[in-house]
């Protein structure tokens, strides 16, 4: 640069600036470095399922460097030491073996050990199937490593097409075993187990498969199901409680597909006794009452049972007599024969359990009902007895067996109790107040009870009301205030005002199947759905609406053919359609029941 010449420069990045005007040059400014990009990590995905030996590929997403990361594998408190490897690149291979396990995945900066990132990866053993003494259900055992849900599909192939219901697993619970049922006999079937993680991730293990066998020959039901052409029955499974004459090995308790194949069976290897009934219980195990013939309750043994078949608790007439005995709620001091023909499943555990009591009346042998309260441990907390609150001189039909109760149901909306009394030809509604009741009977519905019967063309015609009742159930959401009810209405007794079997007249037996709005405050009973059954079923037998509107009913016991029973869903027309039919031959089927499947909350 010549003296006195003026130039400035400006050099790029340098932050330099010369001015030589008048012979001076400014002293040059220090160079600064760029500032540094903060260095974030991400790995993704951010967790993972795997099976035991499976690999998966995680992904490091990095900006302010371009060093790379270094990936490393931890175990999780809770899980496995050994939970695999991950190279260079983010392969990640779970470990082998029958332990499940999870695993941090970390991707750590090569430039700065202090960043890093971490996803979370779930290793699951292979599930075990084994069989049980069911013949038809096997047991899925599986290892969840966290806080889970586990479920079970199955099927004839591998697109599965039904499930178990789903149970909670959690890390330090252990392996989760599951009753694989529904499936038909001498079959192979394909199952996978399906974990749900609590942040939605979920898992599914490879298929196994499991091949049913079956029960001897003579203890089958015979059972033939029809749908008819055109119309589609309310899907679900037929929980079936069937009786047989002492000296038949046939099984009784049993659950069938709507094609009528077997899915399910219960033999309690006990002698001289019927079920009556059978219901599915919230924990998926099944309650049955067993008791022998004659008076009612004699030999009675209450049980429950898993879907395996194994027994989880039993209550015999004399354990329910003790239990009776020493509870110091009013009106315990009661001896019964047994528990027989039903009891109610309450929201909070409870069970309502229909026993018979006698009591000596001016000589004779006087057979009536209680209903005991039993709490989640089985104690009697509520006690009522028929002998304290029925009019012992009412005597319609069979005295001195009285009352002969055949079901009790429970109502949600007001917390009460309603009981069939076949031999009085009434429905009785009992002041329980969900066990804080007197056990006042609010009111009698039936021939001579405190309802008007309306929706008929002659009020005067007593052959309209029911008689000799058994099973109803509610029809309405609501159960108190304006309400609907059906149930099988056997006929025994019927009352004729102007006599039966003549030219003109009525039948004097046959059987029907009411649906009756009820008014509780007006009294008044209004009969909306009214047909005469196929076949005239002289006892047993139940009546219920399916979630599709049809009706299903049992005609426990029909005389022609004898020894037989048929089970009808028909629509609510006038008259009715039959949609659906099974034909069960050689056995009475005191209730045949839609459940939705064998798992509570599980729709088929």
């Amino acid at each position: 640069m010549r003296p006195g010449s003026c130039c400035c420069f400006f050099l790029l990045g340098l932050a330099l600036f010369v001015s030589g005007c008048g012979g001076s040059q400014q002293q040059q400014q220090p160079l600064q470095p760029l500032p540094q990009q903060p260095i974030t990590l991400a790995v993704s995905p951010q967790s993972a399922a795997l099976a035991t030996g499976q690999t998966a590929q995680f992904t490091a997403t990095v900006t302010g460097d371009n060093s790379g990361v270094i990936w490393a594998v931890n175990g999780i408190a809770g899980g496995n030491s050994t939970v695999g490897v991950i190279d260079p690149t983010g392969l990640f291979t779970s470990p082998s073996g029958t332990q499940s396990s999870k695993a941090a995945i970390t991707a750590t900066s090569k430039r700065d050990a202090s960043k890093s990132a971490s996803a979370t990866t779930w290793i699951v053993a292979p599930a075990t199937v084994a069989a049980t003494s069911n013949p038809q259900v096997a047991l899925l055992t599986i290892s969840s490593p966290d806080d889970s849900n586990v479920s079970v599909q199955f099927g004839t192939d591998t697109n599965y097409g039904l499930t178990t219901w789903t149970q909670p697993a959690t890390e330090t619970s252990g392996p989760v075993s599951l009753f694989v049922a529904g499936m038909r006999a001498n079959t192979l079937y394909h199952m996978r187990a399906v974990i749900q993680f609590t942040n939605g991730v979920q898992f599914m293990d490879a298929d196994r498969t499991f091949t049913t066998s079956s029960l001897p020959a003579a203890h089958l039901p015979s059972l033939t199901a029809t749908t008819t052409p055109g119309m589609i029955p309310q899907s679900g499974v037929e929980l079936l409680d069937m009786l047989s004459t002492p000296a038949s090995a046939i099984v009784g308790v049993a659950v069938s597909d709507l094609g009528g194949n077997l899915l399910w069976a219960y033999d309690p290897g006990l002698t001289g006794v019927i079920a009556n009934p059978v219901k599915l219980l919230p924990n998926g195990h099944f309650l049955i009452n067993f008791s022998g013939s004659g008076t009612d309750g004699t030999n009675s043994v209450l049980q429950e049972v898993d879907l395996g078949g194994k027994l989880i608790w039993q209550m015999t007439a004399a354990d329910l007599n003790a239990a009776v005995a020493a509870a110091p709620c009013t009106g315990c001091n009661i001896s019964v024969i047994g528990s027989h023909h039903d009891f109610a499943i309450l929201p909070n555990g409870h069970l309502i359990v229909l026993a018979a009591l006698q009591k000596d009346v001016s000589g004779v042998t006087v057979t009536g009902d209680a209903l005991i309260d039993l709490d989640q441990n089985h104690h009697p907390v509520w006690v009522w007895n028929g002998f304290d609150h029925l009019d012992i001189n009412r005597r319609p039909y069979l005295f001195p067996d009285w009352t002969h109760s055949n079901a009790v149901i429970y109502s949600a909306d007001d917390g009460n109790l309603i009981i069939s009394m076949r031999h009085q030809n009434w429905l009785v509604k009992i002041d329980y107040a969900n066990g804080a009741g007197a056990g006042d009977i609010l009111w009698h519905l039936g021939y001579q009870g405190d309802f008007a019967l309306q929706g008929v063309a002659d009020p005067t015609d007593f052959s309209n009301w029911f008689f000799a009742q058994h099973g109803p159930s509610f029809v309405t959401s609501n159960t108190t205030g304006k309400l609907s009810l059906v149930l099988f209405d056997n006929g025994n007794n019927r009352a004729f005002p102007n006599g039966c079997a003549a030219a003109g007249q009525l039948p004097c037996f046959f059987s029907t199947v009411p649906i009756l709005d009820l008014d509780e405050a007006a009294k008044t009973a209004t009969l909306t759905f009214h047909p005469t059954t196929p076949a005239y079923s002289f006892f047993g037998g139940n009546a219920e609406t399916l979630k599709n509107g049809n009706v299903e009913y049992d005609e426990c016991a029909t005389t022609t053919p004898a020894n037989n029973a048929a089970i009808y869903e028909v629509t609510q027309t006038s008259p009715p359609q039959t949609v659906w039919q099974m034909q069960i031959t050689g056995q009475y089927a005191y209730r045949g029941v839609r459940i939705p499947s064998l798992y509570p909350g599980v729709q088929w």
